[in-house]
């Protein structure tokens, strides 16, 4: 069993320039369509939103799930006693939306082979190539009304590079790559896009710098010229999908050379792939009109410890660093945000901060910028998962912190052709309440719900709860947008500490996943 080493990205070096003071975060309104899925159709950009074909806006709450890009060529964890589709049934319960799928060039080859499957427990992947089994998943995925996104993680499965080419896979390599998988994949909603190459990022020291730069203009480093002309590729062989672009690390391209005694040609710098304080000023441009999303990357300090970790005034220093850096594309309306990998093992405290207060940043609700944690897997070295080794299991610390933000996959289209996943209103209760419950998902043992309490009355209800007995067998998971207990049959949900009140004619959504039989409706509701 391969284990991943430790998940890349050292730093430029660091020189921490001052950043203004930071903005309010995205607030939340219970109003808002929490439980909003992943929309309908192909999606495309409206200013710093992404939308679905019906003009709709979506947002992508996902993860990332790796090992496509190392030697094994197809994802870690299939040599567990885990199923894989088990794996993205628990990924879709949890309320995950979207696939961050990274991979390599090498794993796309003629010829090229999976390894790490353990085959009694996954028969059904034995002899498929690695992108068969992509397309398998990617099919899997769709019918949970996730979405996926393709990341080019690596030119070959030896590991990163600064620039988005290496000898053994040029740049020629890397557009035919993506334009293929762009064709392979047309007509496939579930497949929302590219990720055109992993975390450009700085070498040699300037004025002798060799790695990826932002507006220097020189072909060959431009990371924001080399994004156009392989996005621009990419649409020319499918104009429905989104073009996600990372930043570098230093616009320059050269590591800021702190040792030498000479801060004047120093800059500033931050994480691989996290940088795009240039793009407002050098802006992508793609043929295609609508289709430009921006992703960074942001990390703890269990991947490295920046300056900022050590501010006199942490952690209220973190909002402005990210406006610059990045948060200021979104903030200006210039385009979206898929904040595309961030992560920790959340053994600190000054990292648990760090992991609350980026997600206030990225704000609550539909209306909040899109991400895809990293990762997944346990087996990340700097990071680990939210999954356990066992790879079914959870990391409920971590898990507790993302769980506000998430808006869970829409599931199949009609789960249950009998008509109990439709909305069944109860009527008045005690209260000044109505309720509405309705099925969103289910497989087998098991199903995701939804149970709307709307605040019929004329008043508000201060530290409202809501109460309902479930059906016989069915045990709660977990649940979003409320505290809910169980005893025995009873179920109570509690409003939040972020949003404890209900105002008249206001709706709270509570979306829980279960396990036992979707079948039968819950009775006894009632509000206080």
């Amino acid at each position: 069993m391969e284990r991943a080493p430790a998940h890349r990205r050292m730093l430029a070096g660091m020189v921490g320039v001052a950043v203004a003071a930071a903005s309010a975060a995205v607030a939340l309104t219970l109003s808002a369509p929490a439980t909003a899925d992943t929309g309908t159709g192909y999606l495309r950009t409206f200013g710093n939103k992404i939308v679905d074909s019906t003009g709709a806006t979506v947002r992508l709450t996902g993860i990332n799930w790796f090992g496509m890009e190392t030697d094994n060529k197809t994802f870690h964890g299939l040599w567990s006693s885990a199923t894989w589709r088990a794996q993205i049934d628990k990924v879709a319960s949890l309320g995950y939306n979207t696939l961050r799928v990274p991979y390599s060039n090498d794993a796309l080859k003629p010829g090229a082979t999976a390894s790490g499957i353990n085959d009694f427990v996954n028969p059904d992947l034995v002899g498929l190539s690695p992108l068969q089994i992509l397309d398998k998943v990617i099919d899997y995925a769709g019918d949970k009304g996730m979405r996926v996104i393709l990341d080019r993680h690596r030119p070959t499965a030896a590991g990163q590079s600064a620039l988005w080419y290496v000898s053994a896979t040029p740049e020629t390599t890397w557009i035919n790559d993506w334009k293929m998988l762009a064709r392979r994949y047309a007509g496939n909603t579930t497949v929302i896009g590219a990720d055109l190459h992993n975390e450009p990022h700085a070498e040699g020291t300037n004025p002798n710098a060799t790695g990826a730069c932002w507006g220097c203009g020189d072909p060959a480093r431009d990371w924001r010229l080399a994004a156009e002309r392989a996005g621009n590729a990419v649409l020319s062989a499918n104009p429905n999908w989104l073009i996600f672009v990372e930043g570098v690390s230093c616009p320059s391209g050269g590591l800021s050379n702190v040792w030498d005694g000479d801060t004047s040609n120093d800059e500033d710098c931050g994480w691989w792939g996290g940088n795009l304080s240039k793009a407002g000023q050098f802006p992508v441009r793609l043929d295609v009109p609508n289709r430009l999303v921006y992703s960074p990357h942001d990390y703890a300090t269990s991947v490295y410890r920046q300056t900022w970790f050590d501010a006199p005034n942490y952690p209220a220093n973190l909002p402005a660093i990210w406006d610059k850096y990045w948060g200021y594309l979104y903030k200006q309306n210039i385009a979206p945000i898929m904040l595309g990998e961030f992560g920790t093992t959340l053994t600190a405290n000054v990292d648990k901060v760090w992991l609350q207060e980026l997600m206030k940043y990225l704000g609550t609700g539909v209306n909040g910028m899109s991400f895809t944690y990293w990762s997944w897997n346990p087996n990340s070295g700097d990071t680990g998962g939210i999954a356990k080794d066992d790879w079914i299991s959870i990391n409920q610390d971590k898990q507790d912190i993302l769980q506000p933000y998430l808006i869970p996959p829409s599931g199949d289209p009609d789960p249950d052709p009998t008509g109990t996943s439709s909305p069944t209103p109860t009527g008045p209760v005690p209260g000044a309440c109505t309720f509405a419950y309705k099925i969103t998902n289910s497989w087998q043992g098991g199903f995701q719900g939804e149970m709307a309490v709307t605040n019929s009355g004329t008043s508000s209800i201060a530290n409202w709860t809501a109460q309902w007995t479930m059906p016989a067998g069915v045990t709660l998971n977990n649940a979003w947008n409320a505290t809910v207990t169980t005893s025995g049959s009873t179920w109570t949900a509690k409003g939040p500490g972020w949003a404890p009140n209900l105002a008249p004619g206001q709706t709270v959504t509570v979306g829980f996943t279960a396990n036992g039989p979707s079948s039968g409706q819950p009775t006894g509701a009632a509000c206080s």
